[in-house]
């Protein structure tokens, strides 16, 4: 975090300094929500979560060389403390206040990622570019909520000149939130879909969400926007700022950024990069799967945007190797290529992964597949629609893994003139022995789920198995 005094962090943060003679008190450490991370120096915020209470692990933060503590409620600890009314709130507040003073330097430019789809990735190849460019600063892993948001903000320095925040949403409001800590000068829109969609209890409910990235923009702004998806590309209309369209369907009214050629494989895709500049680049992309390289066309729009040439646009994209830990990761190649996409599913990444799989499969592929969640009312018809796209991929091997997936096995199984078989392990634990005994040399094995499901573990032990061609 910048330096500021804890008198400066208590009128950002609406809160009390004690003792108040620690007011001219300098800190600059690393602001952390969790103790196991603070490092001498650090702040720590003791927010109040579900399950656990901070104020429990503020003793912690202070053996650890916490610097200061940002609390709901005085402690006995002889470190300085910010005593506030909500310490989540208060986090928010304190990230808003060091942005809007970096800001003021007038380097720091602030990009904010929002979509059902492709946050991460988009943003670890956005990452990528930008590091080549200047001081960037981006979201660890997905930290893309009230929490995970400001946590990124605060990583920045005066030094920084590009912030790259993913803004994630499970209600209506939360983008509005974030985009009010770090508003975007260029806010991006990657794609509406049903994940969340609980949340929001409609596809509409999603698509007004989302448009919150780009509806308080101003008109020195940029919205990029995913021309091949009508909702998003309907968001045009309710923004100010000048729009940056990317997507696979070009128009030569508009411009934006393309790709042709798309050739998919085992170990990547290679394409035809245009970009609103005029000038083309063949990519050899080596994320896997052909879905992904729509986040490589909104990167590259975006770094477009910025500023950025396009031989480091394009040098960027192929130095990533992967979208992320548990997203299309690669785990084993030899005898049976393992790939474990098990971090997120919505019915739109399930489909996209399971394409993929068929794809790059030489030989029989088999999907592990287990429950996607926060659907809502959808969430049967979304699952049965899944085991019915498996059929029609002709998919070797189907293994569902949990109850509440199981209208995966049962609309497969329905299927009779359908090639391959499908199984079903009501644990992760009896999924295992499935696998052991099913696969063989040959196999391409995709396991895929969203995150509380769990089956990125049994993912990342079933690669385990074959890394290295064990057996």
């Amino acid at each position: 975090m910048i330096a500021l005094t804890l008198d400066e962090i208590a009128a950002a943060v609406g809160g009390e300094v004690r003792p108040a003679e620690a007011g001219a008190t300098v800190v600059d450490g690393a602001v952390e929500t969790d103790s196991r991370e603070i490092a001498p120096g650090g702040v720590f915020v003791a927010r109040r979560g579900e399950a656990m209470d901070g104020h429990e692990f503020a003793g912690s933060a202070v053996e650890r060389g916490a610097a200061l503590l940002i609390v709901e409620r005085p402690l006995d600890h002889d470190v300085p403390q910010v005593v506030v009314p909500d310490a989540t709130a208060a986090l928010g507040a304190l990230a808003k206040e060091v942005v809007a003073r970096v800001q003021a330097g007038g380097r720091l430019q602030v990009v904010g990622i929002t979509g059902s789809n492709g946050k991460t990735t988009t943003k670890n190849l956005l990452r990528e570019i930008l590091g080549r460019v200047g001081p960037t600063v981006a979201s660890q892993a997905s930290f893309n909520n009230v929490v995970g948001g400001p946590m990124t903000m605060l990583r920045i320095t005066h030094g920084t000149e590009y912030l790259v925040a993913e803004m994630g949403a499970s209600a209506a409001g939360d983008i509005a939130r974030l985009v009010a800590l770090a508003k975007p000068d260029v806010g991006v829109v990657l794609k509406v879909g049903l994940a969340h969609a609980g949340g929001f209890g409609s596809i509409e409910g999603t698509q007004r969400a989302k448009s919150e990235m780009v509806t308080d923009l101003d008109a020195d702004d940029v919205a990029v926007l995913n021309r091949d998806d009508p909702r998003v590309a309907a968001m045009a209309e309710r923004t100010r700022a000048r729009v940056a369209w990317f997507g696979l369907t070009a128009d030569p009214a508009t411009g934006g950024t393309t790709a042709t050629d798309v050739e998919s494989g085992a170990t990547g895709t290679t394409f035809e990069l245009a970009l609103p500049t005029g000038e083309r680049r063949r990519v050899a992309f080596r994320v896997l799967g052909e879905h992904h390289v729509a986040n490589a066309m909104a990167a590259a729009a975006i770094a477009t945007t910025l500023g950025v040439d396009a031989d480091t646009i394009v040098a960027g994209l192929e130095a990533v190797v992967r979208a992320e830990r548990w997203r299309m990761e690669v785990l084993a190649t030899d005898p049976v290529t393992v790939i474990n996409d098990a971090y997120n599913a919505s019915p739109d990444s399930m489909a996209a992964a399971l394409k993929a799989l068929v794809q790059i499969a030489p030989g029989r592929s088999v999907a592990v597949l287990g429950a996607m969640t926060e659907l809502g009312e959808s969430a049967g018809e979304e699952h049965d629609r899944v085991g019915l796209l498996v059929v029609r991929l002709n998919i070797g091997q189907l293994v569902v893994v949990g109850p509440d997936a199981k209208r995966m096995h049962l609309s497969a199984s329905a299927e009779g003139s359908w090639d391959g078989e499908s199984v079903y392990a009501e644990t992760m634990e009896e999924a295992e022995a499935l696998l052991e005994s099913i696969l063989r040399p040959g196999d391409t094995v995709l396991v895929k789920s969203s995150n509380s499901a769990g089956l990125r573990h049994l993912g990342d032990r079933v690669g385990a198995r074959w890394a290295d061609g064990a057996a």
